[in-house]
């Protein structure tokens, strides 16, 4: 389970907090959804990026002007600094249930970024290979496999990675016809999922499409975009369903989250909480999915997709006791319903959370299955804008800042 942070470029802008959450309300079952903040866990700002099904948290923190990738203990407790490489940053971004953290160590004195892997407990840090100028890393399974992408020689763009068994070799996965892939998750068996440019336009905001791989990372499959034009996938389950988002960018533009069945087989659209706009950056192997989608006033609230429909998170009782503004995003979600994400707390500032429920938690509200609303018609300025922020780099950007 994995996302994403970086040092200055618009793939990396945004990483979004974690936190866990679970609450309660029944006279039945001792259930209850409980909610914690985490702080800034040490440093200025913190970017949480994965968490295992112990809860062992990775992400990076802020300190000084230098980011440094941790991880932290079972359920979130404690936080210890993995260090670099040969660089004075490092970024973690996945993690597995062996506790070995994967990202990867920029060294500013050179153009270069490396991919690593750490030992058990995020000790020690250890080179994988070069990935290039803008080569990123984004998933780890319990092998130790690792994917992301990584620039190539050849031509002038990047394409999907993967390694051996604990960080060996790196395998170019190649594209979908086009110039650009990136692949963002991976399963035990090493199935990967992640998006692939389909032509060679050069346009891959309008040219990518989501896709799934065989075990270890063979074959290519397109699994297509719906009624749009464009896909991405974020994450991948032990069975080999998918996430991610799916839209539209042509004379309008909207994206919706997504889920598929075992294998990708199917893809379903997820719809939003009223707005236009939502993303599944996540999947456990009971099929919960979360994410973050826009209500019907504009704002983003992180969901959880399980019972069959979606949860307004910061609807929940235990967020509003708990006197958080909101719950603006879910990065990722562990098999044993610890969720982490990003919001604001009742001082107002920003604050990674971790929010836990059980099998046996009631949801209050009650999940709903909002579907899509039609395609909203953008004002020419703001369509032209999103024209422009959304090239290649700008699609990147986008979807890894709400995929953290």
């Amino acid at each position: 389970m994995s996302i994403s942070y970086k040092r200055p470029k618009l793939k990396f802008i945004a990483i979004f907090f974690i936190g866990i959450c679970a609450a309660s309300n029944s006279a039945i079952v001792n259930a209850e959804w409980s909610i914690r903040g985490l702080g800034n866990l040490g440093g200025i700002d913190t970017f949480v990026s994965a968490i295992s099904d112990s809860g062992q948290i990775t992400g990076s923190f802020l300190n000084e002007d230098v980011y440094h990738g941790f991880i932290s203990g079972n359920n979130g407790i404690g936080m210890t600094d993995i260090g670099t490489l040969d660089g004075s940053d490092s970024f973690a971004r996945a993690i597995n249930n062996l506790g070995q953290v994967a990202g990867e160590s920029p060294n500013f004195d050179s153009p270069y970024s490396h991919a690593f892997i750490t030992g058990p407990g995020g000790k020690p840090i250890n080179d994988v290979g070069n990935i290039g100028v803008n080569g990123d890393v984004y998933g780890i399974n319990d092998s130790g496999q690792i994917v992301g992408d990584l620039d190539t020689v050849s031509v002038s763009g990047f394409h999907a990675f993967i390694t051996g068994s604990n960080g060996i070799g790196i395998t170019d996965l190649g594209t979908l016809g086009g110039v650009y892939s990136s692949a963002t998750g991976i399963n035990n068996s090493g199935q990967v999922t992640g998006w692939a440019q389909t032509g060679s336009s050069g346009n891959a905001s309008v040219d990518s499409h989501a896709f799934i791989t065989g075990p270890n990372g063979a074959g290519m499959i397109d699994l297509g975009t719906l009624n749009g034009n464009f896909s991405a996938a974020n994450s991948i389950n032990n069975s080999g369903q998918v996430v991610g988002n799916v839209g539209e960018l042509s004379d309008i533009y909207y994206h919706n989250a997504f889920i598929t069945g075992p294998d990708g087989m199917g893809m379903t659209n997820l719809g939003t909480l009223g707005g236009y706009f939502s993303d599944a950056l996540s999947i456990n192997d009971a099929g919960e999915a979360v994410g973050w989608a826009e209500t019907a006033n504009g704002d983003f609230h992180a969901f959880l997709y399980s019972h069959g429909g979606i949860t307004d998170l910061s609807l929940l009782d235990v967020v509003i006791a708990g006197g958080w503004e909101s719950i603006s995003t879910a990065v990722d979600i562990n098999n044993n319903g610890q969720i982490i994400g990003s919001g604001v707390n009742a001082h107002g500032v920003s604050e990674a959370f971790l929010l836990s429920y059980t099998p046996d938690t009631i949801f209050t509200p009650n999940p709903i299955f909002i579907p899509p609303p039609p395609p909203p018609i953008p004002e020419p300025e703001t369509y032209l804008m999103l024209l422009a922020g959304l090239g290649l780099m700008g699609l990147m950007a986008w979807r890894r800042k709400h995929n953290v």
